[in-house]
C-alpha cells in the first residue's frame, strides 16, 4: 500500500519537517514491513508561464508548431538560471492561446524518464524551455495538449513554481501489508496506524458530520420512492451467513465526465500506484484507497430494473471490464439487474454499465461481501484486483455508509452532479462477539510487567471497546469491526505487545526443562546423517511410492512373495505402493542425474520403509473427529493400525571415487566402498556391524555381503546388504554395469549397539606382530574364517586384517589361501615371541576346528 504523504498529514499529524525516511520507520516500529519511497520524478525550475504571444508557424513537412512568447517571472525581475522573464520557446501543441497560464519546464528541469530540460534550436529558433503535458509531467497519459492552468481552476502569477500546485512535489511511503491486517489497506487505517506509532492525533475521514448528512440525504425516505431497488439472496439457511453484510446505494444525476479530474487527486492516485481513468472512476479509486471500501459505479441509464445480489447458476457467462467473456462458478457473486450478470461482486464490474464519456447519471454502489468467496472468485478467474484485494483481506461493514456518501459527495463538488434522495441501505452492522482477556495474561504471554493502564489503553487505542468493570480481573473486550484479525486473547495480546513496543520484550535464553530435546535415536540418526555428508556424500529425497514389481525385487532377498502396503488414491497408478526398500527411490535419483550428465554419484536417503506384517489387517473403521484431541485410546487404536515403519538407510554409488588428474588414475566405486560406508555407520551410531557372504536378488551373486551387528549379549542381528546391484538390474535401469549399493535396518542397528562409546585405552608396551596363510575350501568366506582366528587368538589380539586371497599354482582348484596380519599386545607387559606365537596358533586351531583350515607351509 503506497501512501502519498500530503493525503496522510489530512487525517494524522504528520510533522511538516518530517522526513519519508522517519515516516516508514514510524510504520515499522508498529509492526509494518517498509517496502519503497516513491517520488514524483519531477525536478528543477518548473514555474508557471503566461502565454503573451503564440504565432503559427507552417513547416516544409506538413507540421505546424508555434513560436511562443511566455513570462516566466514577474515583469523585469530575473530569474536565477541568469535568463529573462520572458522566454521564446517552441510547442507543438494548439490547445491554448495567448492569455492563457501554462506549466513551464525551463533549462535545468529534470522530467521522468531522465528527461533533461535544456535550451535548444529547434525549427529555427533556440527554443528556452518546454511547455509542459499532462504525459511529460507524469501526471497521465494525455499528450494532445498542454497542462492550461486555467481550466483545471488553478490560479497563480508567472514564476509561481509549479509543482506544488499541480501536487508534484507530494512523496509517498510504500509498506507491506500482511493478510491479517486488511484495514491497513487505506489511507483511513495507515494513518491509524501512523497515530499508534507516534502518538499523534488520529482523525477518522469516516466519522465526518458531512458524510452523515449526505448519506441520510440520499436514502429515500419512502421504500416506493427508491430508484434502483436492491434485493440480496438469503444465504442464512445454507450457509449461516448472508452473501452482503452491508448494501448501500446512491444515485447522482447531472455529472459531466468531461471534466478534467482535479490535479491534486490524479497526483495522489498516480504516487498511490493508480492509473487516472477520467473523473468518475477515479473518484471511486480515490475513496477505495481513502477508506478501504472498494466502490462500483454504474451508469444508471444502462441499468435494467434493480439490482441483484446472488450467487451464479451453472453456465452463466459474463463479460467483465477487461473485455473477456468468463463462464461463472456456483461459487460466484454476481451483481446482476433484470437481464442477468452485470458484474463480478467485489472483483470487477461488467462491460454492459460500465462508467463512461457519455455518462450523466451514476447509481453507486458500496457493498460489503463475503471475503472467503471474493477471494475464491479471483484466484478462479485468475482476476485480481485492487478491489478484491482488499475484500479477500476483510473490509470494515461500517464504512460502507461513509464511503459510498463519500464518493456523491465528490461527484456533487467534483463533477456538477446533484444527489437525489432515492437511494437505499440495506442491511445492519453486526457487533462483534466480546473476547475474555484476563488482565494478568499479557505479562505472562509476552514477559513483561505491563501495567493495568498500559493494556487497557493499548486495547483501546487499537478500538477496542472494553464492557463492564474495567478494573475486574478478566476483561471483557469487543474489537472493533475493522479488526477482522482480532478474534482471540492471544490476538489482544500482540496488539498489546505491538503498541507498547516489542523492543520491551527482555532477551532471555530459555532453559530447556528436563526430559525434552531430541531422543538418542534422533540424535544418532542425524549423527549418521553428518557423518556420511562429512565423507562426500549427497543426502537426498526421493518418491515413497513405488511400483509393486520395484517392492518386491529390492526387498525379498530370494525373491519370496512379500506383504505391501496399497494406496487408495495413489496420483500414479503405476506407483500405488509404499516403500519397503529405500534403493528404488534411489535408483530412480541417480537414472534423472546420469541422465542429465552427473555421472559420478555418492547419494544417500535416511527415511522410513513401510513393513507390513503378512495377514494382518490395518487401518481403522473410523477416524476421529479433528476438532479436539482423540483419547489415548483411540490414539492407541490409531497406533494399532499403522503397519511397522522403521528408519532405513539406502546409499548409491556410481563412477569414479577419484577423478582422474595428472599423475593419478580414476579409481571406480566399487563393493569394497560400501563395505567401508557400513563401517562408518558402525562407527557413527556405536553398532558392531560385521559382514559376511550373503545373497540378494538384486545384487551381484559373488559381491554381495549380507551385513550383521553383533550386541552387548553376543547375538547377531541381520541388519541389511552391501555391495554391487546385479548387473541385469542396472542394464535394465539404464545405469552404469557397476553400481556400489548399502541398505541398512538403522532403527535395529540403534536398538541393538552399544549406548556409548569409549576410545579405548591407550598402552604403552610395544606390539607383536604375526602373519597367519590358511588355506580352506573356496566356499568359505574369508570374513567368517577372520571372526574364527579371532575368536581363538583371545584377549591378546589387538587387531586382525586379511591382507592376500590367494589361488592358483600349489593349490587344489578348490581351495584358497587366506593370509591375515595379526597384532598383539599386552596392557601390563612386554610381551615374547612365544606368546604371540601361541595366541596365533590358538586361532588357527579354531579356524581349523570351524572350517578345516590348515596352516600353509
Amino acid at each position: 500500500m503506497r501512501a502519498p504523504i500530503s493525503w496522510l498529514r489530512e487525517y494524522v499529524d504528520v510533522p511538516e519537517d518530517a522526513t519519508p525516511r522517519e515516516v516508514l520507520d514510524a510504520f515499522v516500529r508498529i509492526g509494518l514491513e517498509d517496502e519503497a519511497i516513491h517520488a514524483a520524478g519531477v525536478s528543477g525550475p518548473v514555474v508557471v508561464g503566461e502565454v503573451l504571444e503564440r504565432i503559427p508557424e507552417p513547416q516544409s513537412n506538413g507540421k505546424t508548431i508555434n513560436w511562443c512568447q511566455v513570462r516566466v517571472a514577474p515583469e523585469g525581475e530575473q530569474l536565477a538560471d541568469g535568463g529573462a522573464d520572458v522566454r521564446g520557446i517552441v510547442c507543438g501543441a494548439h490547445n491554448f492561446e495567448a492569455g492563457d497560464f501554462v506549466v513551464v519546464a525551463l533549462p535545468g528541469a529534470e522530467l521522468p524518464g531522465d528527461f533533461h530540460i535544456s535550451a535548444r534550436k529547434t525549427y529555427g529558433h533556440v527554443s528556452d524551455g518546454m511547455i509542459a503535458s499532462e504525459r511529460e509531467l507524469g501526471l497521465g497519459d494525455d499528450h494532445a495538449g498542454i497542462i492550461v492552468l486555467g481550466e483545471r481552476g488553478i490560479t497563480a502569477e508567472p514564476g509561481t513554481p509549479a509543482l506544488p500546485l499541480l501536487g508534484l512535489n507530494d512523496v509517498a511511503v510504500e509498506v507491506n501489508v500482511t493478510p491479517d491486517r486488511g484495514y491497513a489497506m487505506s489511507m483511513r487505517g495507515l494513518a491509524r496506524e501512523y497515530g499508534h506509532a507516534t502518538g499523534a492525533s488520529f482523525r477518522d475521514p469516516a466519522l465526518r458530520q458531512e458524510l452523515a448528512d449526505i448519506a441520510q440525504g440520499g436514502v429515500a425516505s419512502d421504500p416506493a420512492a427508491v430508484r434502483v431497488p436492491v434485493t440480496i439472496a438469503d444465504e442464512s439457511a445454507v450457509r449461516g451467513q448472508q452473501i452482503s453484510e452491508m448494501f448501500a446505494g446512491f444515485v447522482v444525476t447531472g455529472v459531466d465526465p468531461a471534466r478534467a479530474t482535479p490535479s491534486w487527486m490524479a497526483q495522489r492516485l498516480r504516487l498511490a500506484g493508480i492509473r487516472s481513468l477520467g473523473l468518475l472512476i477515479d473518484i471511486t479509486n480515490y475513496v477505495m484507497l481513502e477508506l478501504g471500501q472498494p466502490i462500483h459505479g454504474y451508469d444508471l441509464d444502462k441499468l435494467q430494473g434493480g439490482i441483484h445480489v446472488r450467487r451464479a447458476a451453472a453456465g452463466e457467462k459474463l463479460t467483465t471490464l477487461d473485455g473477456n467473456e468468463r463462464k461463472l462458478s456456483d461459487e460466484d457473486i454476481l451483481i446482476t439487474d433484470d437481464r442477468g450478470p452485470i458484474g463480478l461482486a467485489g472483483v470487477m464490474g461488467g462491460a454492459e454499465t460500465e462508467l463512461s464519456d457519455t455518462t450523466t447519471n451514476v447509481f453507486i454502489e458500496a457493498a460489503n461481501f463475503s471475503s472467503i468467496s471474493i477471494a475464491r472468485t479471483a484466484r478462479r478467474h485468475k482476476l485480481p484486483s485492487e478491489a478484491s484485494r482488499r475484500f479477500d483481506r476483510g473490509v470494515d461493514p461500517a464504512v460502507t455508509v461513509p464511503a459510498g456518501a463519500r464518493v456523491a459527495e465528490l461527484l456533487v463538488s467534483l463533477a456538477g452532479g446533484t444527489l437525489q434522495p432515492v437511494g437505499s441501505v440495506i442491511g445492519e452492522v453486526r457487533e462483534r462477539e466480546a473476547i475474555s482477556l484476563p488482565i494478568g495474561f499479557p505479562a505472562q504471554l509476552m514477559g513483561i510487567d505491563y501495567s493495568r493502564a498500559e493494556v487497557l489503553d493499548s486495547l483501546e487505542a487499537v478500538g477496542c471497546e472494553i464492557r463492564g468493570d474495567r478494573d475486574a480481573d478478566v476483561l471483557s473486550v469487543v474489537p472493533p469491526t475493522w479488526r477482522h484479525d482480532l478474534t482471540s486473547e492471544v490476538t489482544l495480546v500482540e496488539e498489546v505487545g505491538r503498541l507498547q513496543g516489542f523492543d520491551r520484550i527482555p532477551a532471555i535464553l530459555p532453559q530447556s526443562p528436563e526430559g525434552h530435546g531430541f531422543t538418542r535415536e534422533q540424535t544418532l540418526r542425524r549423527q549418521l546423517s553428518d557423518v556420511l555428508a562429512a565423507t562426500g556424500k549427497v543426502e537426498v529425497l526421493s518418491y515413497p511410492f513405488l511400483s509393486d514389481t520395484e517392492n518386491a525385487l529390492f526387498s525379498s532377498p530370494d525373491g519370496s512373495p512379500v506383504s505391501q502396503m496399497k494406496l487408495q488414491n495413489a496420483m500414479d497408478a503405476k506407483a500405488a505402493w509404499m516403500r519397503r526398500s529405500m534403493l528404488p527411490g534411489l535408483v530412480g535419483v541417480a537414472h534423472r542425474n546420469e541422465s542429465r550428465g552427473m555421472t559420478d554419484l555418492a547419494i544417500f536417503e535416511l527415511g522410513r520403509v513401510f513393513l507390513p506384517v503378512a495377514g494382518v489387517e490395518y487401518g481403522v473403521d473410523e477416524l476421529p473427529p479433528l476438532a479436539e484431541r482423540p483419547s489415548d485410546e483411540k490414539l492407541a487404536e490409531l497406533n494399532d493400525g499403522i503397519p511397522p515403519q522403521p528408519y532405513h538407510l539406502g546409499a548409491l554409488l556410481i563412477g569414479d571415487r577419484t577423478a582422474k588428474q595428472p599423475g593419478v588414475e580414476a579409481v571406480d566405486y566399487g563393493w569394497e566402498d560400501a563395505i567401508e560406508l557400513v563401517q562408518r555407520v558402525g562407527l557413527a551410531t556405536a553398532g558392531d556391524l560385521r559382514v559376511r557372504q550373503g545373497s540378494h536378488q538384486a545384487f551381484h551373486p559373488g559381491r554381495c555381503a549380507e551385513v550383521y551387528i553383533v550386541d552387548a549379549a553376543g547375538t547377531e542381528s541381520s541388519v541389511g546388504f552391501a555391495g554391487e546391484l546385479h548387473p541385469a538390474v542396472t542394464e535394465e535401469r539404464d545405469l552404469p554395469r557397476v553400481v556400489a549399493a548399502v541398505e541398512l535396518n538403522v532403527d535395529l542397528i540403534l536398538e541393538k549397539s552399544e549406548r556409548h562409546v569409549s576410545a579405548g585405552t591407550i598402552v604403552g608396551f610395544p606390539a607383536a606382530t604375526q602373519d597367519l596363510s590358511l588355506v580352506v575350501p573356496v566356499s568359505v568366506a574369508a570374513g567368517d574364517v577372520l571372526a574364527a582366528v579371532q575368536s581363538g587368538a583371545g584377549s591378546l589380539l589387538e587387531a586382525i586384517y586379511l591382507v592376500d586371497d590367494y589361488r592358483g599354482r600349489g593349490l587344489e582348484d578348490d581351495q584358497k589361501s587366506l593370509t591375515f596380519a595379526l597384532r598383539f599386545r599386552a596392557t601390563d607387559r612386554t610381551l615374547t615371541a612365544a606368546e604371540a606365537t601361541e595366541a596365533k596358533e590358538a586361532g588357527a586351531a579354531r579356524a581349523a576346528e570351524l572350517y578345516g583350515a590348515t596352516i600353509r607351509a
